[in-house]
């Protein structure tokens, strides 16, 4: 099962092709250095992978970014993850292999995972409208874009996280252009299921929170928390930080 990132970027930007090349001056100097041990954070470049990167030439929405990895993807299920979010800290989510499974066992079209958020903020997101009774997982009936608090049907959002049959491509060829002359990921899902497609919902653990990183602020405020959680410096910068914020005496 393929799997997408977020496929907008700007041009000149090769950080992250790079970053999953074989960096062969870095491994030798690591070793020439006496810093062997670092190496095992290379450890990605020697998994049995392969790495295809696409780009969405003109900013059109998330829709347009998926529909333009469909000469990756061709005929394939896949996975969506848009990287301006995060979820869990440490690795310790596991909601795309729960997605995976969940797609494969129950053969729906569409998984999106889901998270929360309180009443007051829906307005800001994706929300679920369930079919039925809202569990760990759940039948969707629809995604409504950015709906006013007073209509919401759910105060489920959208967490960043999708696996999608091949079905969605042809839908998101279909899909109008709203607001912006953006074609929504959202509408091509609502496409999916009024077709006769099935659409499931995952609700992520209590402990899966989703970081925001789309916004300097957002950015700050979980690099401070992952920071903070972080087995060998976290003791020390916490320490840093509170003396930072404490009082002068």
């Amino acid at each position: 099962m393929g799997r997408i990132g977020n496929p907008s970027y700007t041009l000149g930007e090769h950080s992250i092709e790079n970053h999953f090349d074989i960096d062969g001056e870095l491994i030798k100097y690591l070793r020439e250095t006496g810093r062997e041990g670092e190496l095992a954070e290379l450890d990605f470049e020697r998994q049995d992978l392969e790495f295809f990167y696409t780009r969405q030439r003109r900013q059109l929405g998330l829709g347009h970014a998926v529909l333009c990895a469909r000469p990756l993807v061709g005929d394939q299920p896949f996975v969506v993850a848009l990287g301006d979010s995060i979820i869990g800290i440490n690795a310790e989510s596991d909601i795309v292999r729960r997605m995976i499974a969940t797609f494969e066992d129950s053969r729906a079209d569409v998984v999106v995972a889901f998270e929360e958020v309180p009443n007051e903020e829906v307005f800001r997101y994706g929300i679920a409208q369930p079919r039925g009774p809202v569990g760990d997982v759940f039948e969707l009936a629809r995604v409504v874009e950015k709906p006013d608090i007073a209509e919401a049907p759910s105060n489920l959002a959208v967490a960043a996280r999708y696996v999608f049959s091949p079905k969605i491509f042809d839908k998101l060829t279909q899909t109008k252009p709203g607001k912006g002359g953006e074609i929504q990921l959202t509408d091509a899902i609502q496409m999916v299921l009024e077709s006769g497609g099935r659409g499931l919902g995952l609700r992520l653990h209590p402990h899966e929170r989703r970081f925001d990183i789309g916004n300097f602020e957002s950015y700050f405020r979980a690099f401070l928390e992952f920071a903070l959680a972080d087995p060998k410096f976290g003791p020390g910068l916490r320490e840093f930080a509170q003396g930072l914020v404490s009082p002068c005496k």
